[in-house]
């Protein structure tokens, strides 16, 4: 921990130890811990919402703060006792966003329309209002944006969204169900030891040029959109393999297919609520098959680890058999799963 508060965001689990303004009478202490939801941050002072109600600090009491995971809801192992809910909220940040928008609880995300995640609702919690004025309000706010209102609605591995209240709703209004996708988790230290080997793989807490300008060639993007949501978490680590750095010794390739600075491999991870978000991870198919994407997802874990993070999710579509394979190897479990339901046009 440190007294810099510039890593904490206001919605986030944290630990805040500061000075008080005089001894404890009881134990003589002069410093204090709070522990609870950071709720307000300001050039003056933060709250923290505590058990025992609201705690404001002075900023220039603060001694150490930093971002916690959410408080465990069941038993078993950690990346598996956080609530379904509280692993939505842990998410949402690991990925950006252009424009973040509050209604009650729920998150509101656009991006210009680059991917899914950009571009839609985390509805979890309170939205402040019935279900069906929640759902206009929504609706109204992708419209001024010119999208279409996408919800992503999360439950148990298999659930089924006419199930929910807020499912049986969009359905009813039409929405389409589409992108199913599966959360996995594990613990970091878990997914280094399961390092295959591998050349050397760079970590950098920026994205470096090459690696976006790679990035961009993997997918479609909206220019000048795309860069600002891959860079748009709290905080990051970009990993790629680049030629060079022992690959023709360790994967048996020519000097002459070894040469050049264009990545061939790329990974990223968005931390975020004392996580680490697995995401962006592609392979050149010329150096496919050769396990380096189980070698740097594992180096990832391993940056991570060595950064204080022991809990780490992704999420992929759930009939992405390959990819749903190479996480099992490297030790990841399933929490649980999301549908995207999408406003028909």
């Amino acid at each position: 921990m440190s007294g810099d508060v510039g890593n904490l965001h206001v919605g986030s689990r944290v630990v805040v130890r500061w000075r008080l303004d005089a001894p404890d009478a009881a134990t003589g202490a002069t410093l204090t811990d709070s522990v609870g939801t950071l709720v307000e941050l300001t050039g003056e002072a933060l709250v923290v919402e505590t058990g025992r109600g609201p705690v404001r600090v002075p900023r220039d009491r603060v001694t150490a703060a930093k971002v916690v995971p959410p408080r465990p809801s069941r038993r078993g192992a950690a990346h598996l006792a956080v609530s379904v809910d509280d692993l939505q909220r842990v998410m949402a940040p690991a990925w950006g966003a252009l424009e973040r928008d509050r209604l009650g609880e729920w998150e509101l995300r656009a991006s210009q329309g680059f991917t899914q995640r950009g571009n839609s609702v985390v509805p979890v919690g309170d939205p402040g209002m019935p279900l069906e004025r929640a759902v206009d309000q929504v609706e109204a706010w992708y419209a001024a944006r010119g999208l279409p209102a996408r919800l992503a609605l999360a439950g148990p591995e298999g659930f089924r969204p006419g199930d929910d209240p807020l499912g049986a709703l969009l359905l009813a209004r039409g929405y389409t169900e589409g992108s199913r996708t599966l959360v996995l988790t594990a613990s970091t230290e878990r997914v280094a030891a399961a390092d295959p080997g591998g050349p050397d793989v760079l970590v950098s807490p920026q994205a470096p040029p090459e690696w976006l300008a790679t990035y961009l060639t993997t997918r479609s993007t909206v220019p000048g959109v795309s860069e600002r949501v891959v860079t748009g978490s709290p905080e990051h680590l970009f990993a790629q393999v680049r030629p060079g750095g022992g690959l023709s010794q360790k994967l048996g390739l020519r000097d002459a297919d070894a040469a050049g600075t264009t990545p061939i491999a790329l990974g990223r991870l968005g931390i975020a609520h004392g996580w680490a978000g697995l995401g962006a991870v592609w392979t050149d198919p010329a150096y496919r098959g050769r396990g380096l994407a189980a070698h740097l997802t594992a180096q990832l874990a391993a940056a991570a680890r060595a950064r204080g993070l022991h809990l780490v999710h992704l999420q992929v579509e759930h009939d992405n058999a390959t990819a749903i394979r190479l996480y099992r190897r490297l030790g990841f479990d399933t929490h649980s799963s999301y549908v995207y339901l999408t406003q028909p046009r």
